[in-house]
């Protein structure tokens, strides 16, 4: 440890020892050896060099289940490793420092008119820590975030640095991205932008059984539509509300080019709030709040949209209660019988499931841990949770409950958030996992990049795998 603090300092890098870390849902708390926060690519390619033990991976920490930290591990703090690299407005992309976050590349793009052509729907993210998850967003006929991504640049474990992309080790591409942490350090990306738009929102409540030939009928193949999603209210779980933002020449509403970073969501907070406290407050929500929420005409740019802060959602955390996210995925035709499967479960287990957002992701062109090797419609979960021992051990059963049912509909779940899944369900779900086990053999034989997330489902492979 000594040594590795003298080569960080000689390095200029800051080094704070013993630390906690914590993402935020402040319910995985872990103690890792040391984390630096560089700002040089060659701070990093060093400390992995120099680094004999377990390192660790972190951005902005919005995974939810330890995926940024193991214990005992230099935890690298990407933060501040943030500058835009390469900019070319006729080829509509952009090459980062990983560290950087969406609302960051937003603030940069918007003078030129351009736009992500693939985020998540909050913009606090680091692009590191989204092409780690391999994120998605609402974005219609997109999928993975892999679709926007022309090429990558990773340290390995030996502190080699490689380049990676569709045409060029793409395996190594296709394996670090949505590779959470296991291959190496993603430190810069190039990614693809779209145009800046302006968006006219449209809102449409009908019941769950219309909602897949609505959808067909009035999003598929629609290339003036811009963004879509659905609101499955959870009381009943048999009605949804469409939300679509359609590209348009109308005057603007909202002058604002980028959601100010300071913006209230007191309405928005009055929703958690209501929709937590009781089932009488989810109807209340859905019957009253929403349309609320939705009225009146709403004309934007598309980045104003793309800048959200997660803020939104706060508070996520407090002393004995989180706000927690989960996600399935399931063949488009297999959506009502999945819903069927989660209200049941939801009601067996008395879950406080507070929205369930309906996205549509095309399929993943590759990657070894795809979410989406075909065509999905994903349902994100957004639930509160206490955080007794006791409440910790009912949300995993209905977790797990929801993996099964996910399963059986021929589906899959999400790996950042809390890790509930049994071994037999992670490699029922994420089938060409062995695959992605033996190019982390062959590219970190000492298993130096780890979290928790390996350490549940890599580490036994591996022992196992070792000793034979």
């Amino acid at each position: 440890m000594r040594a590795l603090l003298l080569c960080l300092t000689l390095l200029g890098l800051p080094a704070l020892a013993g630390q906690m870390i914590n993402d935020v849902t402040g319910l995985n708390p872990i103690e890792v050896e040391q984390v630096i926060a560089p700002t040089e690519l060659e701070q990093i390619i060093e400390a992995v060099k120099q680094h004999s033990g377990p390192i660790s991976i972190g951005g902005g920490r919005f995974s939810m289940g330890g995926q940024t930290a193991t214990v005992g591990a230099l935890q690298i703090d990407m933060r501040d490793f943030d500058q835009v690299l390469e900019f070319s407005a006729e080829r509509r992309e952009i090459r980062v420092q990983t560290g950087i976050t969406w609302r960051e590349i937003l603030e940069y793009i918007d003078p030129y008119d351009l736009s992500p052509q693939i985020m998540q729907s909050y913009a606090n993210f680091t692009v590191g820590g989204s092409l780690s998850v391999n994120v998605h967003g609402r974005y219609v006929g997109e999928g993975p975030l892999i679709g926007s991504v022309r090429s990558i640049r990773l340290v390995l474990a030996d502190g080699s640095l490689v380049d990676a992309s569709p045409s060029q080790n793409s395996e190594l591409f296709h394996g670090a991205i949505g590779g959470y942490g296991g291959l190496g350090v993603i430190v810069e990306a190039t990614l693809g932008l779209a145009e800046n738009s302006r968006i006219a929102r449209e809102s449409k409540v009908m019941p769950l059984t219309e909602y897949r030939a609505w959808f067909d009928q009035e999003v598929r193949g629609k290339t003036d539509l811009v963004l879509h999603n659905a609101i499955l209210y959870p009381g009943s779980f048999d009605k949804v509300r469409a939300v679509s933002y359609r590209s348009t020449d109308a005057t603007l509403t909202e002058l604002l080019r980028l959601t100010p970073a300071n913006r209230s969501y007191h309405l928005q907070h009055a929703g958690i709030r209501l929709t937590s406290s009781s089932h009488t407050g989810r109807m209340l929500r859905e019957a009253a709040l929403d349309p609320l929420l939705f009225r009146g005409k709403l004309v934007q740019w598309r980045n104003h949209e793309a800048s959200l802060d997660v803020r939104e959602l706060e508070p996520i955390s407090g002393p004995d209660f989180s706000f927690v996210l989960q996600e399935y995925f399931v063949p488009p035709q297999q959506l009502e019988r999945f819903v069927g499967e989660l209200a049941r479960l939801t009601r067996q287990h008395d879950a406080n499931l507070l929205n369930v957002s309906i996205r549509h992701a095309k399929a993943d062109p590759g990657t070894l841990l795809a979410w989406a090797p075909e065509e999905v419609f994903a349902l994100v979960l957004y639930y509160r949770q206490g955080s007794s021992a006791d409440e910790r051990t009912r949300a995993a059963a209905w977790t797990r409950d929801l993996i099964d049912a996910a399963l059986a509909c021929g589906g899959r779940y999400y790996l950042p958030y809390q890790i509930h899944a049994s071994r037999e369900q992670f490699l029922a779900a994420y089938p060409r996992a062995p695959e992605f086990f033996a190019l982390k053999q062959r590219l970190d034989p000492g298993y130096k990049f780890r979290n928790r997330l390996w350490d549940a489902y890599y580490s036994p492979f591996s022992s196992s795998s070792l000793a034979r």
